[in-house]
């Protein structure tokens, strides 16, 4: 039996085919673009990597002084990742097992339902291989999310369950946290269209 934590979640999902946040390890001379706001993220190589230290959508001077006493905090323990902000409009969990998957969504960033557990709705599929979008059950405001922002998320369990499929086959579910999102420039104004994106995976 093995499992997948925050760290090698994050490797997982950058050699995917998954739309993901373009994450790349913060060093101690990185020098981030004073023209974005920026997220800095950590993960542990073992032990609890649950409410791990981030700094989300902070200018580069103040990103990079929080990444930089991240890694002295972190030593050879883990690792800081840096990424640009995006802001997100609608966010949420999405848990992959063998024969069915569980689709949490929250209004606005993710910490809203992770940290406060506040939580728009909950939707159950009992069959991943279908993709007609027929929900066995709702909980929640059953209008939260659109037919094609539920089917999108839906498209990409074929690649998860492909992608994770040891895991699978051990009993384990794999947890996924999305957003979709808009590009934002450094006064957090909104530039292009709305994308999905997944940034963090694990099983549970």
């Amino acid at each position: 039996m093995h499992y997948m934590n925050k760290l090698l979640g994050f490797f997982e999902l950058k050699n995917s085919l998954l739309p993901t946040i373009p994450w790349n390890q913060f060093f101690e001379d990185t020098i981030l673009d004073k023209s974005c706001l920026w997220t800095i993220r950590s993960a542990v190589i073992e032990g609890n990597d649950l409410n791990l230290p981030r700094l989300v959508g902070a200018e580069a001077e103040e990103a990079m002084e929080f990444a930089q006493d991240l890694i002295r905090k972190l030593s050879d323990k883990g690792m800081v990742i840096y990424y640009p902000y995006f802001i997100a409009e609608k966010s949420g969990t999405l848990e992959v097992k063998t024969e069915s998957i569980l689709i949490e969504a929250v209004k606005d960033d993710l910490w809203n339902l992770v940290t406060f557990s506040d939580r728009a709705v909950t939707m159950y599929f009992a069959d991943v291989y279908d993709t007609s979008g027929t929900t066995h059950w709702i909980n929640g405001d059953s209008g939260f999310l659109s037919n094609k922002e539920v089917m999108e998320l839906r498209k990409q369990v074929t690649r998860i369950r492909a992608m994770f499929r040891d895991y699978l086959t051990e009993g384990k579910s794999v947890l996924l946290e999305w957003s979709y999102a808009y590009t934002c420039d450094i006064n957090r104004n909104k530039i292009g269209n709305k994308y999905l994106v997944f940034y963090e995976a694990r099983t549970i």
